[in-house]
């Protein structure tokens, strides 16, 4: 385990603090807290935070045009356009038909040729339902790509876009897979174990990849980030002062940052981990790409 100073960004206390995004023209971190049904913003230049209240749980985004966010929520795919004094546009895009009643989106992200993909699970991760699919959203309505998951988590993709990285953290499979992606259809096959995560500390959550090819991603429960080859080899593991980190991301001036937000689960002793909930970032000497927008 490699040792390398965290730095507390914001003691946020997020339920689930997820998809950290990194907004370069910005200089700004966005992600969102699930169960606050929040959209949050920190900026570099006077670490200011800013929030904005969604109708329905937010639980990954991604650029949209220049000032506005695509959102996977609860009923479906959203256009998110935040404005002054905590007002925020909520356009739906596309609904969603779900297997099962509660059921919400959870990990996703845009393609490296703009489309956004995601995926959704049943919020009762006890239940162990494999309901959850991941779809994508070109502009026309969502596309189902791949079902038979419970949590599905850890998407990212490689830095020529032909790899897609996938992973279900449900404690009863913890693994993560490649496939093949075509980047012209933004079909994925090919569907192969990636990484086997249940003798690793830590259960899959999620993750981003950086300038090398390697792929990051967060051990939950654990209190550690990974590094993997993209021969699948573990490189390294970077500690935060917390059990459960949820989500890292690359940013900064130099996208040498690497964020990393978390969860502050409710109704337990948190005495060893009073940041629980928190945004932290560590500088692994790696550097980070530039997170793509959707494009349509």
């Amino acid at each position: 385990m490699s040792e390398l100073q965290v730095e507390l960004v914001l003691d946020a206390r997020n339920g689930v603090g997820e998809s950290p995004v990194w907004d370069a023209a910005e200089q700004a971190l966005y992600w969102v807290d699930i169960p606050a049904r929040r959209l949050c913003r920190w900026s570099v230049a006077d670490a200011a935070l800013t929030e904005w209240l969604a109708p329905e749980m937010l639980a990954c985004v991604g650029r949209l045009g220049a000032k506005d966010w695509i959102a996977g929520a609860e009923s479906g795919v959203f256009r998110l356009s935040p404005g002054a004094g905590g007002q925020l546009g909520f356009q739906r895009l596309a609904g969603v038909t779900h297997a099962q009643a509660g059921m919400r989106f959870n990990d996703g992200r845009c393609d490296r040729q703009g489309r956004f993909l995601a995926g959704t699970m049943q919020m009762n991760m006890a239940a162990g339902a494999r309901v959850g699919s991941i779809y994508s959203y070109q502009g026309n309505g969502l596309k189902v790509l791949l079902e038979g998951f419970i949590t599905p988590n850890g998407m990212a993709f490689s830095p020529d876009g032909r790899t897609m990285y996938l992973s279900d953290s449900h404690p009863s499979v913890q693994s993560v897979w490649a496939f093949d992606y075509d980047t012209q259809t933004g079909i994925p096959s090919n569907r192969r174990l990636f990484i086997d995560m249940n003798p690793l500390p830590g259960r899959p959550d999620g993750a981003a990849v950086d300038a090398d090819g390697c792929y990051w991603i967060c051990g939950n429960d654990a209190g550690l980030v990974h590094r993997f080859t993209p021969a699948g080899k573990l490189d390294r593991s970077l500690a935060v002062p917390v059990k459960k980190p949820a989500m890292c991301a690359f940013g900064g001036a130099g996208l040498d940052t690497l964020f990393v937000t978390s969860i502050r689960p409710e109704g337990v002793d948190l005495s060893d981990q009073p940041l629980a909930g928190g945004v932290f970032a560590l500088r692994p000497g790696v550097r980070g790409l530039p997170e793509p927008a959707c494009l349509y």
